[in-house]
């Protein structure tokens, strides 16, 4: 499965009118949709980022959405008072426990192999035992060499107590892959509608 993600730098005041558009505008047309499977937004008020991600059944029905979807992007580029950037990936894991609020992003370069493998065998067991962790996603883009994690938490609460935790399974990760950290950002989730199955 594969997945696109527009990340927005833009205004806070433009925050809830961006959310109100991705809940009520983007994903009722985006669900209709051949091969769509989900759609998710990460907002982060303070200084109005976030990250909108829609996922797809092959990288077929992906590329068939481009244009179609380009309004919706625009619009969204717009009321969120943004530049946009527009990434695309293979979903080399997805594993959800429960519904979260909170979602810390982590981006990191370096083998695909090792770092899906680490994150597989290493780092999912330890976060499975940490207080409010609720699931974890990992995006890839093999031509570049980046990945992207996401671990989902029950409160922002939670989140903030498992940052020690989450450093060192970070530079476990990126020593693994013979890596690099490259950022990491923290965000509410403020919307999620997925259909993708559990890849662990």
């Amino acid at each position: 499965m594969y997945a696109r993600s527009i990340t927005f730098h833009g205004n806070p005041s433009g925050i809830d009118a961006g959310i109100s558009f991705v809940k009520n505008e983007v994903w009722p047309t985006l669900e209709p949709i051949d091969g769509c499977r989900g759609l998710s937004l990460l907002v982060d008020r303070e200084v109005g980022h976030c990250i909108a991600t829609t996922s797809w059944q092959d990288a077929e029905t992906m590329a068939a959405s481009m244009a179609p979807t380009r309004p919706l992007r625009e619009r969204g580029r717009d009321l969120f008072g943004a530049t946009m950037e527009i990434d695309e990936w293979e979903i080399a894991m997805m594993h959800r426990t429960g519904h979260g609020t909170a979602c810390r992003v982590s981006w990191m370069q370096g083998d695909m192999e090792e770092m899906s493998e680490t994150v597989r065998m290493a780092v999912l067991p330890d976060l499975g035992d940490t207080p409010g962790f609720c699931g974890l996603s990992l995006l890839i883009n093999r031509d570049s060499g980046m990945g992207c994690a996401t671990t989902l938490w029950a409160t922002p609460e939670a989140m903030a107590a498992s940052r020690a935790t989450a450093d060192q399974l970070r530079e476990r990760t990126a020593t693994a892959a013979s890596g690099s950290i490259m950022e990491v950002h923290e965000f509410e989730l403020a919307f999620a509608h997925l259909h993708v199955p559990e890849m662990a």
